[in-house]
Order: structure tokens, then sequence, then C-alpha cells
């Protein structure tokens, strides 16, 4: 019988020091992240990092400043730009309006902007625009081809404007019109369509020179014909609430949401992988991967804000970085996105 209560004692300590030592962790995630948001070397951060799992938040911290020169301290719910993560907002204002029957995914631009005089109008399609095989290419809203549609990705910002045009055509509705209404039904009550009065809420942008020195950016330089893939206001728990909505079918159907999601064109981006990626619909689908990663980057060094926005399906986890700052050196500039995501997709919060 003593035998019995001592087996019995070590199986339980035993039981208690795994079941501590999982808790543990499980819990290491903040404590690495804390740690890497530190580092100075090779660059510093300064934004925000946000997680939420099933609609509960799990981190949620901010470091640095919303003005260099002012030393103002940057908060949780400062609004950064989106960026191109806007693109898979009007990607789905899209899709919305292909559920009501206006806009057929796979007929010619022709067809909605008739006005166009381009002959590619006749072959680029919405669905072309919206997974960056359209070819388009444009500095100055006077799109070519560089290469045949449908054959290649080639990452086209100019390609969403012509997807916004449409939108706003066959929807009979402003963009801003569009974006307001969604952001509402989406409770996004931070984030905002760019206007004189909300962009001034932005928190101000810097570009980190390669030399290590910062400009700060006063005011924006994006204009309307930016909005529909390039920059929206936004703040990161918004974008959490956001991936809640856009992936637990409060905005699509599912045959819809399948259309977004599912892809005919791979890519590479330094962020997800080495080897290339699916590119659904405003989205990089990372499906062969051992965890399902859908997500969007954001970088504009000239207007000086870095993003990152992640959403795993299985557990139902966010995971967002929101930086106010952009390095002019690519090699570094995605350096803090890339280690949360490393840190996050090691942890025990996504098994």
């Amino acid at each position: 019988m003593r035998h019995f209560f001592k087996v019995a004692s070590v199986a339980i300590i035993t039981l208690f020091t795994s079941c501590n030592s999982s808790a543990q962790k499980k819990d290491d995630y903040p404590v690495k992240i804390d740690s890497l948001i530190k580092t100075t070397n090779p660059r510093t951060f300064n934004g925000v990092v946000y997680i939420q799992q099933n609609g509960k938040e799990k981190y949620a911290k901010a470091f640095g400043y919303a003005d260099f020169n002012k030393k103002t301290p940057l908060e949780i719910y400062n609004k950064f730009s989106t960026m191109s993560i806007a693109k898979q907002i009007t990607a789905t204002l899209i899709l919305q309006q292909v559920e009501k029957g206006t806009i057929d995914l796979q007929q010619p631009i022709r067809k909605y902007l008739p006005d166009l005089k381009y002959s590619w109008t006749d072959t680029v399609t919405v669905h072309h625009l919206l997974n960056h095989t359209s070819g388009l290419y444009s500095d100055d809203l006077k799109p070519n081809l560089k290469f045949k549609t449908g054959k290649e990705f080639s990452y086209s910002n100019v390609g969403y404007y012509i997807a916004g045009l449409v939108l706003e055509k066959q929807s009979g509705k402003s963009y801003q019109e569009l974006v307001t209404a969604l952001f509402e039904r989406c409770k996004m009550n931070g984030s905002a369509y760019p206007t004189k009065t909300s962009s001034k809420l932005l928190a101000k942008g810097h570009t980190i020179r390669k030399d290590g020195t910062f400009k700060l950016n006063e005011r924006s330089d994006f204009n309307p014909t930016n909005y529909f893939g390039s920059h929206l206001i936004v703040t990161a728990p918004d974008l959490a609430k956001w991936n809640e909505c856009l992936h637990n079918g409060k905005l699509l159907k599912p045959e819809t949401y399948k259309l977004m999601t599912n892809y005919s064109i791979t890519s590479t981006h330094q962020v997800f992988s080495e080897n290339p990626i699916g590119y659904g619909y405003g989205l990089r689908i990372n499906d062969k991967a051992k965890i399902n990663e859908i997500g969007h980057t954001g970088f504009h060094p000239g207007e000086g804000f870095t993003a990152v926005n992640l959403y795993y399906p299985k557990t139902k986890t966010s995971v967002i970085v929101m930086e106010n700052q952009a390095n002019e050196n690519l090699d570094i500039a995605y350096y803090f996105e890339q280690g949360v995501r490393k840190i996050v997709k090691e942890s025990q919060l996504l098994k």
C-alpha cells in the first residue's frame, strides 16, 4: 500500500509539472514578442502588435511614438494606413456585388467602363484585376500591358484602381459610402475612409532612410485614386474585427468566400515563404504550410507605414503588426513582422 501511494504521488507530481510546463510553454510567446520588440539591431520597432483568438485579446502592446519629433507615445488604438491591406476590403465589396449580380468576374472591363479607350479592356476581366494577373502597369493612370493577360502574376496597384472604378459604377455608390457602411457592419469604430477630417487623426508616418535618419511625413500624399488598393485608415484591433467578419461568414456567402480564397496563380513574398504561395483576391493564401495561413502585407516607404495582417482559420487567430515607419532598406523592412509571425507560428497558440 505504501508503494501504491508513493507511485500515485509521483504520478500526480509528474502530471502537475507537465501541466505547469505546458502552461508556461503556452504563455511563452508574449515574453518572446516583448524581447523581440526591444531589439535595436538591425533596426528598431515603432508600432502596435495585436493578437486576437476567438474574439478574445491575447496580446496588445504599443511601442514607440505617434510622432518622432513631439515624442507623442503610440497607443493601441492609434490609426494607421492599411496600405495594400485595403485590397482585401475592395475585393470583398466587389464580391458582394457579384452576389447581387451586378458584376461578373469573367466579363471584360469594357462592359463596365466603355469610356476607357484601351484595347486591353476587351481582354482584362475583374478576376484578372483582383488576383494581379492583368499585366497592367502604370505610373500615370494610363495603364499598359507588360505581358499577356492571365499568364503571370505581377503586382498592380493600378489594377485595383480600375477595379474600384468598376465597383463604384456597378454599385451606384461611392467607395467612401461602401467602405463606411462595411466598417460599420463590422463594428470597426476606429476606422474610416480617408477624408480631410479623418486623416488628421492618422499617426504620423516616418520614412527611415538607409543611413538611419528619418523623415517625418506631416501629411499623407495618397489621393482617392490610391484608396481602392493602397490606403484606408484603421486601428490594429479593428483589423482583427475585420478578420472575424470576413473569415467567419459575416460578409460573403460560403461559395463567394471560396472564390476569394482559392487561387490560380502563385507568387513569392519575403514575409510568408521563400517558395511561391497562392494569391486569391486581395489575399495571400499559404495553404501548403503545416498551419493554414491567410494574410497580406502593406509597405510604403514614401508614406512611412509597414504592416502585416495574418489570419489562421483553424484557431480563428489574428496576428496584426502595424508600424508608422517604413525602412528604405527592403532587406530589413519587415524584420519585426517576420519575427512576430515566426514566434506565433512556433508557439502553442495555433495548436
